[in-house]
């Protein structure tokens, strides 16, 4: 369906999209025709399995160059989302820990309070074939399911993009979602998180807290998701170094 008039001024910003894995440049391609269609222009590519850039989603993209021209790669997940305040993991699987869900719907009121804020929003979506992993799951802060045919709810890159993209073009700059009211404090970033993250995880392998071994995995997952629950902000996580700060000092004394 033609629909492309360059004599009218575009309607640019949202939040940024983030593809892990993507296998074909085709899909990227797609994507990003998706992503113009509905206003988004920032998109990352993490380790995309045919190189970037890729002449094949030139062509698939239809004219949507200034996304692939401005498409930033990056070598993992966490890399990715680093200076992002709110990360949504669009999935269609029913996942094995305790996240909010939210349709695409209620997300695109939250991402514009967000944007209302300056807070960066990104929309994490996983390979073709099998979709996010469960630790890039874990990075973020809620899970966007689109609600369908609970029979056949499969959705391909670009369509899946495309739904979630026109509820954030449609919904009302004033709209209103369920953010928690921080009192001015920023919320951390997901640099400042990991970081943190990587911290705790130490400190509790010296402790022997995360055994078995075998069992490691989960346990850290479980964390997580526990602390990105709370939407942690800058003040949270200063206070929750000075707690790990304050329990290795007491293990050194003893």
């Amino acid at each position: 369906m033609a629909g492309t008039d360059k004599t009218r001024d575009p309607i640019l910003g949202g939040p940024t999209v983030v593809l892990v894995d993507p296998q074909l440049g085709e899909n990227i391609g797609m994507v990003a025709r998706a992503m113009l269609n509905c206003g988004l222009n920032k998109l990352r590519l993490v380790r995309p399995r045919d190189g970037w850039p890729n002449p094949a989603a030139v062509a698939a993209a239809a004219g949507a160059d200034e996304v692939l021209d401005r498409a930033k790669l990056f070598d993992d997940t966490a890399s990715a989302i680093a200076d992002m305040k709110h990360v949504y993991a669009a999935s269609a699987r029913q996942r094995d820990m305790i996240k909010p869900v939210v349709t695409p719907r209620l997300a695109a009121g939250e991402m514009h309070a967000a944007a209302g804020r300056g807070d960066a929003v990104a929309l994490l979506f996983g390979p073709e074939r099998s979709g996010l992993t469960n630790d890039d799951v874990a990075l973020a802060d809620s899970l966007l399911a689109v609600p369908l045919n609970p029979a056949f709810a499969s959705l391909n890159l670009a369509q899946a993009v495309l739904v979630i993209g026109y509820e954030w073009f449609q919904a009302a700059s004033d709209s209103e979602g369920r953010w928690l009211e921080t009192c001015g404090e920023p919320l951390a970033d997901k640099a400042e998180l990991v970081n943190f993250f990587d911290r705790l995880e130490s400190a509790l392998d010296d402790s022997g807290f995360l055994r078995p071994p075998e069992k490691r995995r989960g346990m850290v997952r479980s964390l997580r998701n526990m602390i990105q629950r709370m939407t942690p902000t800058d003040q949270d996580l200063r206070t929750l170094h000075g707690v790990i700060s304050a329990l290795q000092k007491d293990r050194r004394d003893h």
